[in-house]
């Protein structure tokens, strides 16, 4: 462990599946690859990966979004006095919400609006509704954590 990797850090069920989602797919483009060297194709890969992204980035969001590990560059707000910093911070966190507000209604409606095509992947059907639903739920979370933390948020660091 170094001196970047804090101490003690909960290990919660979005790690797991972030992990998860992440290891599936590392193993599918991994089997996909060795299958076209040997000449033997792993059928619908391509898709498998794509489904197995969105709890990995779901997960992934969450996690940095909800232990303040997303990565900044402070070179201005440092320069800052404290009262400015903390309303910029307020600011930024306002308009990442905002932002997510709005991903997660664009997903709302487009889930929406698709909810009964049963749409779903060429090769495998895989179906998109579930994986819709959790961009939507991830990013409707995503806003209500920026959200609050710019009412909480009383310090700078």
């Amino acid at each position: 462990m170094d001196a970047m990797t804090p101490a003690s850090r909960h290990r919660g069920p979005l790690f797991y599946i972030g992990a998860g989602g992440l290891l599936s797919m590392m193993v599918i483009e991994s089997a996909a690859v060795l299958g076209r060297h040997i000449g033997v194709p792993v059928t619908g890969a391509l898709e498998l990966a794509q489904a197995s992204i969105v709890p990995a980035a779901c997960a992934a969001m969450l996690v940095a979004t909800l232990q303040g590990a997303h990565a900044a560059v402070h070179m201005l707000t440092d320069r800052m006095p404290p009262g400015a910093q903390r309303q910029v911070i307020r600011a930024g966190s306002v308009l990442a919400g905002l932002c997510f507000a709005v991903l997660s209604a664009g997903s709302a409606w487009q889930a929406f609006e698709y909810w009964n095509t049963f749409e779903q992947t060429e090769v495998l059907h895989i179906p998109f509704r579930p994986l819709r639903a959790a961009v939507t739920l991830a990013a409707a979370l995503l806003s209500l954590a920026f959200f609050h933390r710019a009412i909480r948020r009383e310090k700078t660091s």
